[in-house]
């Protein structure tokens, strides 16, 4: 067990997180199906479904930031070639695979959709409700450690959070590309472990 993981898992501190964890990412509809292929072999839903669990037992707060459009695909980010290859492949349909995975989701849980760019902390008020709920450490769960997992922690070490990413509870493609981010920058930001470890951690 990381000698750090106890001191961030204080109550009334902690939130679990969640990226993307939605059918329109992850699911048979997503636009990278390489993407779902890696969710599946690290066991992603299966891990999720233990820290949300986990952090319900305890009170915890589980978030989900979902990656969203509005009718008409109104405000819809073009400035990059990763939203437009989401957008062909949900077609007509720019609400499609919107809700978070129901194996994930609980009537007690916060949605928070993001209606542009690939954090959800400046892409919603993830960041003021966290503070004041008092929140000092998120566990990071979801994909893609390529952009979205990346981006999010990057802005939550800039926040002053501490962060937690379960390396089980996280998934990205190219796999290599997906490790070598892990071991090469995501290891200088945040406390990696695995799932069963931070649980262990929690409950003691």
């Amino acid at each position: 067990m990381s000698s750090r993981l106890p001191g961030l898992l204080a109550p009334g501190k902690v939130a679990v997180v969640l990226v993307e964890a939605q059918s329109g990412v992850m699911g048979a509809a997503a636009p990278w199906p390489a993407l779902s292929e890696e969710a599946e072999r690290v066991g992603l839903v299966r891990n999720a479904a233990k820290l949300v669990a986990a952090a319900r037992a305890r009170g915890a707060p589980v978030i989900h930031c979902t990656a969203e459009n509005l009718a008409g695909r109104f405000g819809q980010n073009v400035n990059a070639k990763l939203f437009a290859t989401a957008a062909k492949v949900r077609g007509g349909d720019a609400t499609a695979g919107d809700a978070p995975l129901p194996e994930l989701h609980d009537p007690s849980d916060i949605v928070l959709p993001r209606y542009h760019g690939i954090s959800p902390m400046t892409g919603t008020p993830l960041d003021s409700l966290l503070r004041n709920a008092g929140i000092t450490t998120i566990i990071l769960v979801g994909v893609s450690v390529s952009f979205a997992i990346l981006n999010t922690t990057m802005d939550a070490v800039n926040r002053a959070y501490q962060v937690i990413l379960p390396q089980d509870a996280v998934a990205g493609f190219p796999r290599d590309y997906a490790e070598a981010v892990m071991t090469n920058t995501l290891s200088m930001l945040a406390t990696i472990a695995p799932t069963d470890t931070i649980v262990e951690a929690w409950q003691a």
